[in-house]
């Protein structure tokens, strides 16, 4: 079944000159629930842009994007809101509140709304599939860079996700806790049936995952050998 659908997306932004910069150039693509796809492509192909215009982070210029049915373009500002809770995000740099513990951190997306399930619960439990249910009182800066990768994998499923969004997720870790990263979101693949979109630079992610897609220039290209 398909669960992102992406026909003919295009997302430009402004350059100094005037002129603008295609960063998405008519990508139309489908990925499957409950697979794993990586976009691949060099610095400024249009691999992050893509990502976050799945995830209502960026608006089309044109084109279409459905993700479960739903358009995301005709979408109002709140009905934006409440779809980006829908969807699990995970980037490069960690982004964790430092004066936060690592429950809290996995804890602050939903501290605002009211939820059907305990939300501390749920957190541990989180901590405990990344491996960190000893660490739920250290603050981030008592935690390695792949302990604050896999603090920020289990804020981005508080909400329990069916798509998870990883930009870059091994990009500041080294080569071991970077496999162990990409373990880890197989792992929900697998166990929880995650949809997972990853961009990444690194070829051995990519053939790793169910398919891998090729940016250039903001298009879709065959893979370089």
């Amino acid at each position: 079944m398909t669960l992102v659908r992406v026909t003919e997306a295009n997302k430009t932004f402004p350059l100094p000159d005037g002129g603008r910069l295609a960063a998405v150039d008519g990508v139309s693509l489908d990925i499957d629930a409950g697979t794993a796809v990586s976009l691949t492509g060099p610095s400024g192909s249009g691999k992050s842009t893509l990502l976050h215009l799945i995830g209502a982070i960026e608006r089309l210029d044109s084109g279409s994007v459905v993700v479960a049915g739903q358009e995301i373009g005709t979408l109002s500002r709140n009905a934006l809101a409440a779809y980006r809770r829908t969807v699990g995000f995970v980037f490069q740099r960690f982004h964790l509140l430092p004066a936060m513990t690592a429950l809290d951190n996995v804890l602050a997306p939903v501290l605002p709304f009211r939820t059907g399930f305990d939300k501390r619960r749920r957190a541990l439990e989180l901590l405990e599939v990344v491996g960190l249910a000893d660490r739920a009182g250290a603050l981030p800066s008592q935690l390695s860079g792949g302990q604050q990768q896999r603090v920020a994998i289990a804020r981005a499923l508080i909400n329990e996700p069916g798509l998870l969004l990883a930009d870059e997720p091994t990009g500041n870790l080294d080569s071991r806790n970077g496999t162990a990263i990409v373990d880890l979101l197989l792992s929900l693949r697998d166990s929880h049936g995650t949809t997972v979109v990853v961009a990444t630079h690194d070829p051995a992610i990519a053939a790793r995952c169910d398919t891998a897609l090729h940016l250039h220039d903001g298009r879709l290209t065959p893979p370089r050998g």
